[in-house]
């Protein structure tokens, strides 16, 4: 067993700074069991404020602040409210991104990848509680995803499949069904999203979906707490923990890296079927 340590990331959503049920303790506590965790990098996938109002923005962003490793954040639905986006932009950069963790070449054998490639979607539109992402962003999605020796994961506010526990689906974004096929076929390893603040983790044609809990928020469905996730990434397996807010971790999924190269070879929609259903390849 390699003494290595495997490469970790933290995904978190749902701060909601300016709601009712925003709760600074919790997010102060998230950030230090976080630091304590001492990921690679810290992902988050929307929602830090309730109206998209400069002083809730700047309010997350003290917060965010404190996180010690390199951070990488996309607007929520609620973000984008009252031209919320331009607030972001201002304070977090493009809402479009690829960021690259390169490893050493020591963590990058023991790990068996060259790095993580994490590409960072904004499903968010003004007012709106719907999500896209929109065929005009394939083509850049297909040149950011085209790091075949790297573990790939794509962020995202808006799910991708429905959430079991979370009420009505209505966040699951509207070109959905062709953007699982294109992230399918550009062999991504993870998705991550946030919203509706309940955790739950999917599997589908080798892809494991990762949705978060409420990072900063008691506004939790059931019995439902307060939680983030942290990934870990071996050369065996990646590994989800939830993490809460007493500093305590529940393992809740694991995915065989080796069984998602089996899971992709064991199913295949054929280019001709695309062709003959005029629907898009790739």
């Amino acid at each position: 067993m390699s003494d290595v340590e495997p490469v970790r990331l933290a995904h978190l959503s749902c701060i909601h700074c300016g709601a009712a049920q925003f709760d600074a303790d919790l997010v102060s506590a998230t950030v230090a069991n976080i630091n304590r965790s001492r990921p690679d990098l810290v992902l988050v996938a929307g929602n830090l404020t309730e109206h998209g109002y400069e002083w809730e923005y700047e309010e997350a962003q003290g917060y965010l602040d404190q996180i010690e490793a390199p951070l990488i954040v996309v607007p929520g639905s609620d973000d984008s409210r009252n031209v919320g986006f331009v607030h972001y932009e201002h304070l977090f950069g493009d809402r479009y991104r690829a960021h690259r963790l390169e490893l050493p070449n020591a963590r990058s054998r023991a790990i068996d990848t060259d790095g993580v490639t994490v590409v960072a979607l904004d499903s968010s539109e003004p007012d709106l509680a719907d999500g896209r992402i929109g065929r005009e962003w394939y083509p850049w999605l297909r040149e950011r995803l085209d790091a075949p020796t790297d573990v790939k994961v794509v962020l995202l506010h808006h799910h991708v499949v429905a959430i079991p526990g979370a009420g009505r689906e209505a966040t699951v974004i509207q070109d959905a069904g062709d953007m699982l096929a294109l992230l399918s076929e550009l062999a991504v390893d993870v998705i991550l999203t946030g919203s509706r603040h309940v955790p739950f983790f999917w599997g589908l044609n080798g892809i494991l979906i990762c949705n978060s809990g409420a990072a900063g928020s008691r506004a939790v469905r059931g019995t439902v707490p307060p939680s983030w996730n942290e990934l870990e990434i071996d050369a065996e397996r990646i590994r989800i923990h939830l993490h809460y807010e007493d500093g305590s971790r529940q393992l809740a999924a694991v995915r065989s890296r080796a069984k998602r190269l089996l899971a992709r070879a064991g199913f295949s929609v054929t280019d001709e079927f695309f062709a003959s259903n005029h629907l898009p390849v790739g």
